[in-house]
């Protein structure tokens, strides 16, 4: 289990182990790593559940995972800035406190959900069902859901989205694939962030980065882009739209498409030391 934060109870979940809950109690009493399995499953069927309202009203769900400061949210404004005229977005915002991210991003004119997720490090399924409420999803083409900057635990939660999108900036270093697997074996795919850094750092190698990502077995495509500058923007976009027409297509061919969640990550958060 993940002994160290207690991710797995949440704002979102502790309804189901506090009092009257249908995981206050185990079936030997008091176990906690069978609670943490059972929250998982839980989270799950909650996942499963948000799938269905994506899919319902044809909307792609994006999952954007990175470590702090990667600019997710920069990437959003100027992603909804390029997409004004051809995609409805609106976006989902998970952070540990503030509304600042998602105050940004109704700036640019689209909803934004603010969930603030306390001591968690990551969102959850229940919490992302809760902003669904306050979305008018027959009105979108494209739900993102920037997830808490952490390169550990997003990955091992299905939020009920298609697609995870992991940032990689260049002044993290190009060795971060390797160091943090379970994150990037989960990408469908890898954007390098804050290209017009690349020169001046000088020891940010993308090809090291996409060599590192290989090694996981992950073919997912990479995309350098700067935000900033724009360069490799017109990628992105295209990728977007190419994806949100696939989407659609499987979904009207009922095809169940989920995101890539790391059977390793889940088991991380599921047993303890000494199970």
């Amino acid at each position: 289990m993940c002994d160290t934060c207690g991710c797995n109870v949440t704002h979102g979940n502790e309804h189901l182990v506090g009092k009257g809950g249908s995981l206050e109690h185990t079936s030997g009493g008091n176990e906690s790593v069978e609670v943490l399995r059972n929250l998982l499953h839980a989270n799950d069927h909650e996942a499963a559940h948000n799938r269905e309202h994506f899919d319902r009203h044809r909307v792609l769900a994006v999952n954007l995972m990175s470590s702090p400061g990667a600019g997710k949210t920069l990437l959003l404004e100027k992603t909804i800035e390029l997409l004004a005229d051809d995609l409805n977005i609106a976006v989902i915002e998970g952070d540990l406190d503030t509304e600042n991210d998602a105050k940004r991003i109704r700036e640019k004119g689209v909803p934004a959900i603010q969930i603030s997720t306390g001591t968690a490090c990551h969102l959850d399924a229940h919490m992302v069902h809760g902003a669904l409420h306050d979305l008018e999803l027959d009105d979108l083409d494209v739900v993102f859901i920037e997830n808490v900057g952490n390169l550990v635990c997003p990955a091992s939660f299905d939020l009920g989205q298609h697609l995870n999108v992991t940032l990689l900036s260049s002044p993290e270093g190009d060795d971060k694939p390797a160091k943090y697997p379970v994150m990037f074996r989960a990408a469908d795919l890898m954007l390098v962030t804050k290209s017009d850094l690349l020169e001046v750092l000088g020891d940010f190698d993308p090809a090291n980065a996409e060599r590192h990502l290989r090694h996981l077995a992950n073919a997912a495509p990479v995309i350098e882009l700067s935000a900033r500058s724009g360069a490799g923007m017109q990628e992105w976009v295209d990728w977007l739209i190419e994806e949100r027409s696939s989407i659609r297509s499987r979904i009207a061919d009922g095809e169940l498409v989920r995101p890539a969640i790391q059977p390793e990550g889940v088991a991380l958060h599921s047993v303890s030391p000494a199970d």
